[in-house]
């Protein structure tokens, strides 16, 4: 399909291709079991028409509208029953909150559903980016799912910092609309076994502004929602993408926005202790979210630990992590000693420098929590009978693996050069980055030989 050229919100100059070949392909497998028609011809970029108008789509025509690239996006040209509207956005959040843990833990808190609900219902949902949702809640149930929380999650967060419900329209919509460009992306992608390739990491990057582009050319909703949806992967500490941006020139929709996709995102991935691994996730990277709506969110993340809990996967567990922590930590204090003079200043040497700085934050931040693997031996003897204790130490150690990863993939995405392994610190890099990728969360797993620590 043609490629568009657009300025964000911020008047940064950005480039989507809209090739939506994944997407395509859900639109086609759709249509297997859903009735989609053409409601006009569908002609490639030259006019030579592909497919009549009136003509039920199937999975059978993917390859014919794959072919070529077409002259418009395919979903202008359809039309489909049971498009998502807004009574079914409104009945499907009711239900949630009566079922799903975080959205009745917002309930008791806020004392009723009606307030989290008033916002859904005015949302207006533009003909083409209703098809989207519909694609999105028939191959993509998770992810519509997903959307729907956040809304909620926003809508709360929104409401307890004082606006109205009015006021929390706009939000619930960018966040319903935040990740319309993942129906682009290799549904595969979402199993936590699968190694995304350097190509598709640039895409998982610039799905937010996929989703922003995809949201403004419906020509429907305010600069606002399209700002917040690019914003909602950013950090207070600018450590966030696609821009990178800080705090202050973050708005304040893209900050809620922020914090309610984190939210939701660790009760759907988490089932055990979810809100205190949030908790203690939110305390150790205070620096990264909106302090204000932290503290909202903080009260309802209350302690989950039931009481018996047997100590010998915790001790399992905190041994692994602890292990996988002093090795990959002492093997980039190894690897880093061979590098040249002033490498910190070199500019061929910057992947280096952002997994260095990475791990001085990491460690700095488990020193100040006494969970430093230099520092575990004698916590080990206090804590090895007390199963509160223990859980505590393995929750931290959960979040300085993950944020390990983080590392890791970050670096991959930003220099994707370091797998070319063109010098030697690349070399270096490279080879670090793929031991911590060996590393197991489950506690039962041995650590890879290239990692085990001295």
């Amino acid at each position: 399909m043609n490629e568009k050229m657009a300025q964000s919100p911020q008047s940064d100059s950005v480039e989507w291709r809209d090739d939506g070949v994944h997407y395509l392909r859900a639109v086609t497998d759709m249509a297997d079991h859903c009735l989609v028609v053409t409601n006009e011809a569908i002609y490639t970029h030259k006019g030579i028409k592909l497919v009549e108008k009136g003509l039920r789509i199937d999975s059978r025509m993917y390859e014919r509208l794959a072919l070529y690239p077409l002259r418009y996006p395919v979903d202008w040209h359809l039309s489909t029953d049971h498009l998502v509207d807004v009574a079914e956005l409104e009945a499907t959040a009711r239900e949630q909150c009566r079922t799903v843990e975080l959205l009745q833990r917002l309930v008791r808190s806020i004392g009723d559903a009606e307030r989290l609900l008033a916002p859904v219902r005015g949302i207006v949902l533009a003909p083409r980016i209703a098809f989207k949702l519909t694609v999105m809640r028939e191959q993509r149930h998770e992810l519509f799912i997903h959307s729907l929380q956040m809304s909620m999650v926003a809508i709360y967060l929104a409401l307890q910092s004082g606006r109205t419900e009015r006021e929390c329209v706009p939000l619930a919509t960018a966040a319903l609309l935040h990740d319309l460009g993942m129906l682009y992306m290799d549904p595969a992608w979402t199993d936590a076994s699968y190694r995304l390739t350097g190509e598709e990491r640039k895409q998982l990057v610039a799905h937010s502004v996929t989703s922003m582009l995809m949201v403004r050319s419906a020509d429907t909703y305010s600069q606002a929602v399209e700002l917040a949806i690019l914003e909602h992967h950013e950090r207070m500490d600018g450590s966030g993408y696609p821009r990178g941006v800080q705090g202050r020139n973050i708005s304040a929709m893209g900050q809620v926005l922020m914090l309610a996709e984190v939210i939701a995102a660790f009760f759907e991935k988490f089932p055990e202790l979810p809100g205190q691994r949030l908790s203690l996730m939110l305390r150790m990277n205070h620096q990264r979210y909106p302090a204000p709506l932290v503290q909202i969110i903080l009260p309802l993340l209350y302690d989950e630990i039931e009481p018996g809990m047997p100590l010998p996967p915790l001790q399992a567990e905190v041994g692994h992590s602890v292990n996988a922590l002093a090795a990959a930590f002492q093997m980039w204090a190894t690897l880093s000693q061979a590098f040249p003079a002033l490498w910190q200043s070199m500019p061929d040497h910057q992947a280096a420098v952002f997994v260095d700085a990475g791990i001085g934050q990491l460690q700095k931040q488990l020193a100040e929590a006494g969970a430093h693997p230099d520092q575990q031996t004698d916590l080990w003897s206090c804590l090895r009978d007390d199963a509160q204790g223990m859980k505590e130490l393995a929750l931290v150690n959960r979040e300085a693996l993950w944020q390990l990863q983080s590392i890791v993939d970050k670096c991959l995405q930003q220099w994707p050069s370091v797998s070319r392994r063109e010098n030697a610190v690349d070399a270096a890099v490279a080879q670090w980055c793929e031991a911590c990728m060996q590393i197991q969360p489950d506690q039962s797993a041995q650590m890879p030989p290239v990692l085990q620590a001295p």
